[in-house]
């Protein structure tokens, strides 16, 4: 409403300039800026009503009004681990660190002494950071998103041990998830397809990097380096079909899939796919194992059974921060 009155504020105002404008160049001047003007605040106004009217419709997901925790897996690594806290414990935002621990032997005194070290040598202005180990009696692909009641923060950044992002990139992708914490938002993004050359609609297959470079599409975000809410560990935990979990916990794999299916099916909505730099300290995982894309591509035809549909949305949108970009 307040986007139509200006616009027929503004017309009026140069209508009234017009009349009185004798020459005719000055008159069609002026109504190329009536042209411009109206579309430029009809656009805001149409994308200001869509922005509201997004979320207005996720109101159950309350923006956040502290920091992120970590929330990092990591398994029998740990010099991986040490790295990677000592770099995250200087980060801005970070109020908390969760260590998914799933060894059959708990943490030792040493490491404990060390992480409570670095973090208390490396946060920034001398910030009291919480860091608890969530230790697990079995090895199980769902103990990273095993429910955690006590969480201070909304925003979880689920990374694994054997990466580093800057900063800044965290930073900033922590931003992006505050404007729609609903959703994900990480930095490793993947994607599927529909396998015309069976004849089946719903035959679909996993698409790696190589299929987002090429296809310039994604639909999902993996939870290697990905922001999400803290609700969804307990819906992972006790909302998702137990199929599911069952079927990650055997096989030993999928359950960053199972996560961007849980989120999907919640928002039917796209994850945010945030460009940074992703410095790898650890050797290779099971990705460059071979079949990796034909198991993962097993995984999500089993995950769209247990759905009774495909709940993955595709989009092509990217974050980036127009700071440390070339381009604009």
């Amino acid at each position: 409403m307040r986007g139509n009155f200006l616009v027929r504020r503004i017309l009026q105002r140069f209508r009234q300039i017009v009349v009185f404008s004798g020459s005719v160049k000055i008159k069609l001047l002026l109504c190329c800026c009536i042209v411009f003007t109206v579309v430029l605040i009809a656009g805001r106004t149409t994308t200001l009503m869509e922005w509201r009217h997004r979320h207005d419709s996720l109101r159950h997901f309350a923006t956040p009004r502290k920091g992120y925790t970590i929330l990092i897996n990591t398994w029998k690594r740990n010099d991986l681990l040490k790295q990677s806290i000592s770099h995250y414990a200087s980060c801005v935002g970070l109020d908390s660190i969760h260590i998914v621990w799933s060894e059959p032997d708990p943490p030792s005194e040493s490491l404990r002494d060390f992480l409570w070290h670095t973090i208390k040598s490396n946060s920034r202005d001398g910030k009291d950071i919480e860091l608890r180990f969530d230790i697990n009696k079995e090895d199980s692909l769902n103990n990273r998103f095993k429910e955690i009641k006590d969480l201070k923060t909304e925003a979880i950044f689920s990374v694994d041990d054997d990466v580093i992002f800057p900063c800044t990139s965290v930073g900033f992708a922590f931003s992006a998830w505050q404007s729609s914490p609903d959703t994900m938002v990480g930095f490793v993004p993947r994607g599927h397809w529909v396998d015309k050359s069976r004849k089946k609609i719903d035959d679909y297959t996993y698409g790696g990097w190589w299929f987002v470079w090429w296809m310039g599409t994604y639909s999902m975000v993996l939870s290697k380096a990905a922001f999400f809410h803290k609700n969804y560990l307990f819906s992972y935990t006790n909302q998702m079909p137990a199929s599911i979990r069952e079927y990650v916990a055997k096989n030993r794999n999928c359950e960053d899939i199972a996560m961007s299916f849980l989120v999907a099916n919640t928002t039917g909505a796209p994850p945010i796919w945030v460009k940074g730099k992703i410095f790898e300290i650890g050797s290779t995982g099971i990705s460059s194992m071979g079949g990796h894309n034909m198991r993962r591509t097993q995984c999500i035809k089993k995950f769209v059974g247990e759905y009774g549909r495909m709940p993955l949305v595709s989009t092509s949108v990217k974050a980036v921060h127009s700071r440390y970009s070339w381009f604009w």
